[in-house]
């Protein structure tokens, strides 16, 4: 399917609300019918239904087609947020007793469902350096029920060979799942390489205004519904029609914005490596990444979401440098218009750092959609301000 239908006609029927070209919100929690019949149909099956906004919205179908078809999958659910859309089919994959086989270091938030939340309910995990296939499929257990993935990981890059994954998976019959939020559908397609079920925080790329939260999670359709039809509304996991339409506006110019941030990415990388204050540089297509031959090979381009570390920095330094920026904005998240920094240390107490600890060294910056050269002279100037 043709990436501009997708993004500009798939789910639009115009001619249903006045030959509009942007879709209406259907800001509207209920729907009317005109049969006992076809209210009991409804509510026998909200799944196929427009019963009620907790479950399914117009608006929101639109935005479903075309996040399902960009994916390669046969359906799709958005979420109130990206850790939602990790949450929820977790909760109705698994049960007690089941056991998890994760990657180390992912989403925050999505270790603390691992540790703190499903823990409580008999769900155990264990995390592995996924970087070796060999590590994920020592850490399988008779209970294993699901492999979890995040590729790359959001701070150090880290890859998995995705295709390798799911074929050990597929013949233990155990469910792969990805948070793909670094790459979006236009960079790689885990489905397309053998993984189940595939989650991103529609906050980045996908909305790409900083303007809406949101999550989606993209699969089979007897997946999707199974999570639908249980955990999705029973948790009230559901997105507003407004953010909807916000994402499908954002979908108009995600490959113009991706792009943009990876070309420009390029030329900042470019500048730092070559800048005696700046000691290595974390990128999934930089020549020098450990694992660059398995980045091209399943993933069609890199976001501008990078790391890099300074020489001799210590806690002080790096602050100095992040407090010194201008125009970089220092806060969580990326994928919007404005560029943006995370020094990790900032998720770290002063009386815990470890100069000797390479996470607590990188600075995580996301390019946005100014100009290079901007960008560059805040850097700069920023780097002379901290040494």
């Amino acid at each position: 399917m043709d990436i501009s239908y997708i993004l500009n006609e798939l789910g639009e029927e115009r001619d249903q609300y006045f030959n509009a070209v942007a879709p209406p919100i259907i800001q509207s929690s209920n729907f009317t019918f005109k049969t006992v019949a076809g209210f009991r149909e409804a509510l026998t099956d909200e799944f196929e239904a427009t019963l009620y906004s907790r479950g399914q919205n117009p608006t929101l179908n639109i935005l479903r087609k075309k996040l399902a078809a960009l994916d390669g999958a046969e359906d799709a659910l958005v979420f109130g947020s990206g850790i939602a859309a990790i949450t929820v089919p977790i909760l109705a994959l698994l049960k007690h007793g089941d056991h998890i086989v994760s990657i180390e270091n992912p989403y925050s938030w999505t270790i603390k469902l691992f540790n703190n939340f499903l823990s409580k309910y008999g769900i155990s995990t264990t995390f592995v350096d996924g970087t070796d296939t060999a590590n994920i499929e020592q850490a399988i257990q008779p209970n294993t029920r699901l492999i979890y993935l995040e590729s790359p990981n959001t701070f150090s890059y880290d890859l998995q060979d995705l295709t390798a994954v799911a074929a050990i998976a597929k013949q233990r019959n155990i469910i792969t799942m990805i948070d793909n939020s670094y790459c979006t559908p236009l960079y790689q397609q885990p489905i397309k390489l053998g993984i189940d079920l595939v989650a991103q925080s529609a906050t980045k790329y996908i909305g790409g205004h900083s303007d809406v939260v949101a999550g989606v999670l993209t699969g089979s359709k007897a997946l999707i519904k199974r999570i639908f039809d249980h955990e999705f509304l029973n948790t009230g996991a559901a997105l507003s029609p407004h953010s909807a339409w916000l994402l499908i506006r954002g979908l108009r110019t995600l490959p113009l914005r991706l792009e943009r941030s990876f070309e420009t990415t390029k030329k900042i990388i470019t500048w730092l490596k070559q800048h005696p204050r700046v000691d290595q540089v974390l990128w999934p297509f930089d020549e020098e990444f450990a694992q660059r031959e398995l980045a091209e090979q399943q993933m069609q381009g890199c976001g501008g979401l990078f790391s890099f570390t300074l020489k001799g920095a210590s806690i002080e330094k790096i602050e100095a440098f992040c407090n010194s920026l201008k125009h970089v904005l220092m806060a969580v998240s990326w994928g919007g218009h404005e560029s943006l920094i995370i020094p990790a240390v900032a998720g770290v107490s002063i009386k815990d750092y470890d100069k000797q600890n390479p996470r607590h060294q990188l600075i995580r910056m996301y390019v946005g959609l100014e100009e290079p050269d901007y960008l560059i002279k805040d850097l700069e100037q920023a780097l002379k301000s901290a040494f």
